[in-house]
């Protein structure tokens, strides 16, 4: 299994191009499934994830193809003939229930694999079921899948108990061929949400109110092919930041937005960084020691959880005291651990960490528990002293790409030992 090491004490410095978004590019690829025209997308990242719905989706018949720097894929899946996403598949990634709302709709059936457990909790698929269940499909949940089944479904008027991202997506792209209008409430915000509904009306869907709490989908006939570009990573662009900001650097970040990044970007600001926006690109530069910030998770557009680790490890090396409200995850906070292995002073109390800024942290081996955690994890290995060894960096794989060339343009002494 591989390992990465990081020999820390460097400042990054440099510029280096933001990949696509991995959480817009998934749902966006199963979209493809609502149409018999081929799809193309463009801006597409190079991930384990990536590679594994992809796979996910030869199985079902949709004809897959890439070009040679895997940016480009198109998708036809007028010859989808196995509408079934199996265990083998989802369980080692959640978003592939994502095929369940396109399947569904465009052929009246499916039969998609709870996701099961995740390491850092609890991600029901109850919502997505509610939901389906009100635009009139029989739903059974028999030996672990979710079978639904339904002529064609009916618009309808869904209220969703929690915000929940995939589960409005999930139900989005249902509502698109669905007869009638559909109403989603209590729709997630995110920007990838918004994304995949630009996506569908460009495949001719009729949406508006994505980016709001209420989402409304006028279902038509049919969708065609169209091809679309995937909006940038805001978390990866989020975690180049906060690597930078931890060193001492100054960095440039291309083909991305502060428009997604509010939340962290005033965070990064409050930590004393300098950070200059660009149409398509955003510098940072960082004070010699940085402050301590204190945040609270909460949905799109508040602080995303996606950031909370990223923050716990630049507040470990911060001046001052930081106090980190987890409101998302019930197990989002095991990296602390991981980071107390290298010296960072942080506390755990339930859902909250209070995190207090030490000198200097020092090298050691750690492990990664889960995506955001690895990147975490990376960060203080940038600013330890002496070596870091990150196992299980598998993690990483799912949704950083490139991430060892990228931190190596920015200055990074960082290698995979196999």
């Amino acid at each position: 299994m591989d390992k990465l090491l990081i020999e820390g004490g460097v400042r990054l410095s440099g510029e280096i191009a933001i990949s696509g978004a991995k959480n817009a590019a998934l749902p966006i690829l199963c979209a493809a499934l609502l149409t018999k025209e081929p799809v193309t997308f463009t801006n597409v990242p190079r991930l384990n994830d990536i590679g594994t719905l992809l796979r996910l989706l030869e199985q079902m018949g949709v004809k897959v193809s890439r070009d040679s720097d895997g940016g480009t894929v198109t998708l036809d899946a007028s010859g989808v003939d196995n509408p079934v996403a199996s265990y083998e598949m989802v369980k080692t990634m959640r978003a592939s229930i994502l095929v369940l709302g396109p399947l569904v709709a465009r052929f009246g059936e499916a039969r998609v694999s709870l996701p099961g457990g995740c390491a850092i909790g609890a991600r029901p698929v109850d919502q997505h079921i509610k939901g389906l269940q009100a635009m009139g499909a029989c739903v059974k949940v028999e030996h672990g899948y979710v079978h639904a089944k339904v002529p064609r479904l009916k618009g309808a008027r869904i209220f969703t108990d929690m915000v929940t991202v995939t589960g409005t997506e999930n139900l989005m792209m249902a509502a698109c061929l669905a007869d009638g209008e559909t109403v989603i409430e209590n729709a997630a915000r995110e920007p990838e949400v918004v994304d995949l509904a630009n996506c569908l009306v460009a495949m001719g869907a009729q949406i508006s109110g994505a980016g709001g709490d209420v989402i409304r989908i006028k279902g038509v006939p049919a969708l065609h092919g169209a091809t679309y570009r995937v909006m940038p990573d805001r978390i990866e662009t989020g975690t180049y930041l906060c690597a930078a900001a931890v060193t001492g650097g100054e960095v440039r970040l291309t083909g991305t937005s502060a428009s997604y990044l509010d939340a962290v970007v005033d965070k990064l600001m409050d930590t004393g960084c300098e950070i200059t926006i660009e149409r398509d690109a955003l510098r940072l530069k960082a004070p010699a020691r940085l402050t301590a910030v204190s945040l609270r998770t909460a949905p799109y557009p508040a602080f995303p959880t996606d950031m909370q680790a990223q923050f716990m490890a630049i507040n470990a090396v911060a001046d001052g005291t930081a106090v980190i409200r987890e409101t998302i995850f019930e197990n989002r906070f095991m990296h602390a651990v991981e980071l107390q292995r290298l010296g960072a002073d942080i506390k755990i109390d339930g859902n909250m960490a209070v995190v207090k800024g030490v000198d200097r942290l020092e090298g050691a081996t750690v492990m990664a528990t889960d995506l955001r955690a690895s990147a975490s994890l990376i960060i203080a290995g940038l600013v330890a002293d002496g070596e870091t060894t990150i196992e299980r960096i598998y993690h990483l794989d799912r949704g950083y790409e490139k991430l060892e060339a990228k931190l190596a343009a920015l200055g990074a002494r960082v290698r995979r030992l196999s």
